[in-house]
């Protein structure tokens, strides 16, 4: 393969992720808007700890990130 193939090859793979990386990160998006509702409302019930479903959120927008990341290499 030459070096143009090769470019054309990643050009035509990032493409076909393109629209699954703009998922994944509306998915990331809505995972720290609930994390930031729970922290939210533990502090309105007067909570000093992290919830730990806040914690459970953040943890799997992490995940979604480095998928997206992946991606986005590959």
């Amino acid at each position: 393969m030459t070096m143009q193939n090769d470019e054309k090859n990643n050009d035509k793979k990032n493409f076909d992720y393109l629209e699954l990386i703009d998922k994944l990160k509306g998915v990331s998006e809505q995972l720290a808007d609930k994390a930031l509702d729970a922290l939210k409302q533990a502090h309105a019930a007067g909570e000093s700890k992290r919830p730990e479903i806040e914690r459970t959120l953040t943890q799997a927008r992490r995940a979604v990130e480095k998928a997206i990341s992946l991606l986005i290499r590959d």
